[in-house]
């Protein structure tokens, strides 16, 4: 069923935009016209699906009557439930299988006209992107949202990287903006160089290396090469708080 229409998108640009379109249409029998949703999914009637439509538009209908049906079929029945749980619970559960049809219509195209690996892909990835209707009905998009904009701004007012896990990766970045812009590195270089040039390793009382793995223990605040303590930059990115061999003796004995 497809509200009277024949429609088969061909190319990945298509068959997305097929896909936002049923998406907004069944977004808006779940949400702005979900009073006139509630209504159509009679109990006391047969099996009700919603369907969503290329032109943004939504219906409360039965199934198709051919097998197989010329698109996938949404689930069957969900009228059913509707006054057997809380009204949010069921327009929930409507959303994640309304989600599920989204899904099954979009490869079925793909399959179909045969989207190979890299456009079977490319096409998951743009669907990807946008929230799920069950995102979107349960206000968890919102919040969603909310946290990447808090944690955007965050990372942004972040001047510096933690100076107690010094990694070889964020060695090189000053080297690589070399190249664009020598007078900044060498600032920035300077400034690690200051941070860290006076300390010595806790184990071995060697200088500090620029271009070496160095972490700090979090109790005494002594520097360390990762290599005398066999702490490597991958196991350094796993621990919340370090703490070096010394300590770690201390608080056993303790």
């Amino acid at each position: 069923m497809d509200g009277g229409q024949q429609y088969n998108p061909r190319t990945v640009e298509e068959v997305f935009r097929d896909f936002k379109s049923r998406r907004a249409g069944m977004i808006k029998a779940l949400t702005t016209d979900v009073e006139d949703f509630f209504q159509q999914c009679d109990p006391e009637k047969e099996n009700l699906c919603l369907y969503g439509f290329p032109n943004e538009r939504w219906e409360v209908n039965l199934p198709a009557e051919e097998v197989p049906p010329e698109l996938p079929e949404p689930a069957l029945g969900i009228n059913f439930a509707r006054d057997g749980m809380q009204e949010k619970d069921w327009l929930s559960l409507v959303a994640v299988h309304s989600d599920a049809w989204l899904l099954a219509v979009a490869f079925y195209f793909g399959a179909r006209f045969g989207f190979d690996k890299a456009d079977r892909k490319r096409l998951f990835n743009m669907i990807n992107d946008l929230p799920t209707i069950y995102e979107v009905v349960t206000g968890a998009a919102k919040k969603q949202s909310k946290e990447k904009s808090a944690v955007s701004n965050h990372s942004s007012s972040k001047a510096k990287p933690n100076p107690k896990r010094v990694t070889e990766s964020q060695r090189e970045v000053p080297k690589s903006l070399q190249l664009k812009d020598d007078d900044e590195d060498e600032e920035g270089l300077e400034e690690e160089e200051d941070e860290h040039g006076d300390a010595l390793c806790g184990a071995c009382g060697e200088n500090y290396g620029q271009d070496e793995f160095w972490i700090c223990c979090d109790i005494c605040e002594k520097w360390f090469h990762g290599k005398c303590v066999k702490i490597t930059p991958a196991r350094a990115e796993h621990i919340k708080q370090y703490k070096c061999p010394s300590c770690s003796n201390k608080r056993a004995r303790t």
